[in-house]
């Protein structure tokens, strides 16, 4: 019987080093990355700190790869990503309690990411089965129409701190079943869960140089040469809309294809004929899944003003009896915020809305000792100017506002440039279907609070971003429309 992980064991493990055409590799100058575990504060490990020099040797990887990979059979691609998809379920405490060090996250929330995580290879490796053109006669009959699809080409992919697995897998997977090269450039926070991945995808076979990963402090630094060489044909970024915005106006240089899963403001509507029960248990969900640090996360909660007081209650229990410690202890509910200066910012906006007029029903507060912990917190009678109802807070705390008429509830629901999801809680058919299509985002979960599914496209409308990933839309954000004019 193979023994349990212990954590000692995992990070004595996990590759180090930079991953460029299939070798295990230092930085150039041998500079080194700590990675911190934010339960404590203190120095888990050191990773290698890429150079822009080390960037554009993994492009030239990734370039040298692409021909043979986008050759390689479709049945091949498949299987290699299914291969991965069973691997990730095999190793899943050792790369769980991986994750919950580095990023913070409970031991359960780490394995249901990379249950969530591992489905993107699932569904991909299908996809790669599914790649299709047409043929067809001209309306003039005197020749023929051609359409095939192709791979894109070498990718570049910067994927956050919050789901250090599943945002790779969810470009890593289409990728791959696309014919597509890659250079990956995980969040410095946590690189350790990319690494662990790639080595996961080496041993399910995936050739040298198409799957190259740069672990980087320098984010911009070693960004640019990659995203402004003209060999690079596509950036996919999951982050803020700030940076998001910076890496547009980047990519315009080489007209690169790009996708953006950026910020969100997630409004949770609760109206008056809702199952308040099922409202909290979606809340609980909406809001709590990653300690609210997600894109998706409920952030401002505008619930009718007959039955606030009651929902805000039943929430705050909820919410008030979570267990608060490091994510590696089994009775621990909610972990730590990743850093210090995350940490601060909800606080601040906190502060921000309790010195506006709003009351808080339980929370509050930063945890006590060491690490980056902030209790879960809810706050009612916030007022419409509290930086936290225009802000995305990243943080465990629900702010709740009322509103009395539907057209109150869409206008401020849509009151923000971000459009990524909504969640709307209301037993009245004909109401849902208007709200759904009034709404302005590009994701709503109806009378549930998880909208994320690898087999549904993934993304949003304004300043949330551009894409989709998963579901039949992700795989053709990776191909290429190739239109041949056949003279017969």
């Amino acid at each position: 019987m193979t023994s349990a992980p212990t954590e000692q064991s995992v990070l004595t493990a996990v590759p180090k080093q930079l991953l460029i055409g299939g070798q295990w590799r230092d930085a150039t100058g041998g500079a080194t990355l700590p990675v911190e575990d934010p339960a404590t504060g203190l120095t888990l490990c050191e990773v290698a700190d890429a150079t822009p020099a080390d960037a554009l040797a993994a492009l030239d990887a990734a370039v040298a790869a692409q021909a043979g990979w986008a050759a390689t059979p479709p049945n091949e691609r498949s299987e290699i990503l299914h291969r991965a998809f069973l691997a990730l379920g095999e190793r899943s405490e050792e790369l769980a309690l991986l994750m919950t060090l580095e990023m913070g996250k409970s031991i359960a929330e780490s394995k249901g990411e990379l249950a969530y995580a591992a489905e993107f290879f699932r569904w991909f490796s299908g996809e790669a089965l599914r790649l299709d053109g047409y043929y067809k006669t001209t309306g003039n009959g005197a020749s023929r129409v051609l359409v095939m699809r192709q791979p894109v080409g070498p990718c570049y992919f910067i994927t956050p701190w919050n789901f250090p697995n599943a945002m790779g897998t969810r470009k890593i997977g289409p990728a791959i079943a696309a014919g597509c090269t890659m250079v990956v450039k995980p969040a410095q926070q946590t690189p350790l869960s990319m690494l662990a991945l790639a080595e996961v995808l080496e041993e399910c076979g995936l050739p040298p140089g198409v799957l190259n990963v740069i672990t980087a402090t320098a984010s911009g630094a070693v960004s640019e040469p990659i995203i402004g060489d003209p060999r690079l044909r596509k950036l996919s970024f999951t982050g803020s809309t700030g940076v998001g915005k910076k890496l547009i106006a980047q990519a315009a240089d080489q007209v690169l294809r790009v996708s953006m899963e950026l910020g969100g403001n997630a409004p949770f509507l609760v109206f008056a004929d809702a199952d308040l029960d099922a409202a909290v248990d979606g809340a609980m969900l909406a809001k709590m899944r990653n300690m609210g640090e997600a894109c998706t996360s409920a952030n401002r909660f505008h619930v009718h003003e007959s039955v606030a007081q009651e929902f805000g209650e039943k929430l705050a229990a909820r919410m008030g009896a979570m267990t608060l410690g490091r994510g590696t202890e089994a009775e621990v509910e909610v972990g730590p915020i990743i850093d210090a200066t995350q940490r601060d910012k909800v606080a601040a906006l906190v502060e921000d809305a309790v010195a506006k007029g709003a009351k808080c029903l339980t929370g509050g507060k930063q945890g006590d000792g060491a690490g980056y912990f902030y209790e879960p917190t809810v706050l009612v009678e916030v007022p419409e100017d509290a930086r936290l109802l225009g802000e995305e807070i990243f943080g465990p705390v629900a702010p709740i506002a009322t509103f009395t008429t539907d057209a109150e509830a869409i206008a401020a629901a849509n009151k923000t440039e971000y459009g990524l999801v909504a969640y709307v809680f209301t037993k009245d058919l004909s109401r849902a279907f208007r709200i759904c299509e009034a709404l302005e985002t590009g994701m709503i979960g109806l009378n549930q609070g998880i909208v994320s599914n690898a087999g549904a496209p993934f993304g949003g409308v304004k300043q949330s971003g551009t894409g989709r990933e998963g579901g039949n839309e992700g795989i053709a954000e990776y191909l290429d429309t190739k239109y041949v004019a056949i003279n017969v």
